[in-house]
């Protein structure tokens, strides 16, 4: 399960804004527009699942570590928003 954690610890990162639509046929990500992602995943919104399958998504996309992803807003909710390296 991810954590949130405090955006004011890095400086250097860009937040970018998520719409996650759980329980779809498949995952796949749509750029909305600049820094804003809808994100469809497979996976149930249950036990941080659906934030772990968005953050792998991410991940792969945007060809940066999991590591570096932090969710900073909306863990329990469907609009979330992420910090990554700039």
């Amino acid at each position: 399960m991810f954590e949130i954690r405090n955006e004011k610890k890095r400086k250097d990162h860009l937040k970018i804004k998520v719409k996650v639509k759980p329980n779809s046929r498949e995952n796949s990500i749509k750029e909305i527009e600049k820094n804003y992602y809808e994100i469809r995943v497979s996976v149930p919104p249950e036990k941080g699942k659906a934030n772990e399958r968005v953050i792998e998504l991410i991940s792969k996309h945007l060809k940066i570590p999991k590591s570096q992803i932090d969710l900073i807003s909306g863990a329990a909710s469907k609009e979330k928003i992420l910090l990554i390296p700039d």
